[in-house]
């Protein structure tokens, strides 16, 4: 009869090292690619920035930090343009400035 032991029978054959770089190699193949922003999208933002600011409307902004999309739900305070930052604040009256460079979409 044969007893196969899986992954248990090469873990003892691998480095500390070998299986760290597995590890980051599986959480590499998440990371995705940040886009390239067109002139008609940033355009098109620049609208939805200034509707949300002068109506007070709660949008939804997907910004792009750490290899990864994230997603933000509040209203936009005012932008900075000198530091180039948004001042945002969710639900919950927390704020939070987010770089103009990593937004990618506003609805």
């Amino acid at each position: 009869m044969i007893r196969d032991r899986g992954t248990i029978k090469w873990t003892s054959m691998m480095l500390p090292e070998h299986v760290k770089m597995l590890r980051d190699w599986t959480k590499e193949d998440s990371y995705e690619i940040k886009p390239e922003l067109d002139e008609q999208q940033i355009e098109m933002m620049n609208e939805q920035i200034g509707e949300a600011m002068e109506f007070g409307n709660e949008v939804t902004i997907t910004y792009y930090e750490n290899k990864r999309y994230q997603l933000f739900v509040g209203t936009i305070h005012h932008v900075d343009p000198i530091k180039r930052r948004m001042h945002v604040v969710d639900k919950f009256g927390e704020v939070s400035y987010l770089p103009l460079g990593d937004v990618l979409d506003i609805s």
